[in-house]
């Protein structure tokens, strides 16, 4: 009997554990998903690095409370399945939304961002969001623009200049 309650706490502490060290984590709803459809799922999230895995319920609840987001424990209803991502933000919300827009019986149901509980409507939101390199060429062409209408401005000088010369 003790050997099982071990094992259980194991299980809570790594829950907790990862709850703690994701960026990001996404609750979702699986019910409805053929087992085809949840290997497409695995596999586009493995493929961005994200960990997707069904716990119970009650061990979840307890992970939830021991990392200090019990605002979480509210979604932890039914069948669950929990991305968790260490390195990115925004993929499992990404990944899930888009699959969720092909097959509506994956539902978001919650999560936690950095830390924070989101709900599933701020989980939406984070996925409409470009990817990170998105972004990062976003800033690089609003920090070219200024240099390039200086280069234009210059050459458009040197053109008039060069027209009153001639």
């Amino acid at each position: 009997m003790s050997a099982v309650i071990e094992q259980k706490k194991q299980i809570v502490t790594e829950i907790a554990d990862k709850l703690k060290a994701s960026q990001s984590t996404v609750v979702v709803d699986y019910r409805g998903l053929s087992v085809a459809e949840v290997t497409e799922l695995r596999k586009q999230l493995r493929d961005a690095g994200v960990e997707f895995k069904v716990y119970k319920n009650s061990m979840s609840r307890r992970a939830a409370e021991a990392a200090e987001l019990s605002g979480l424990n509210d979604s932890l209803t039914g069948p669950n399945a929990i991305a968790f991502s260490t390195e990115d933000v925004i993929a499992p919300a990404k990944i899930l939304n888009d699959f969720a827009k092909k097959h509506e019986a994956l539902e978001i149901k919650a999560g936690v961002i950095e830390g924070n509980v989101a709900t599933a409507d701020e989980i939406k939101a984070l996925a409409e969001l470009p990817s990170r390199e998105g972004l990062l060429s976003m800033l690089l062409s609003v920090l070219q623009a200024p240099i390039r209408n200086l280069a234009l401005a210059t050459k458009a000088v040197a053109d008039q200049k060069e027209e009153q010369g001639a």
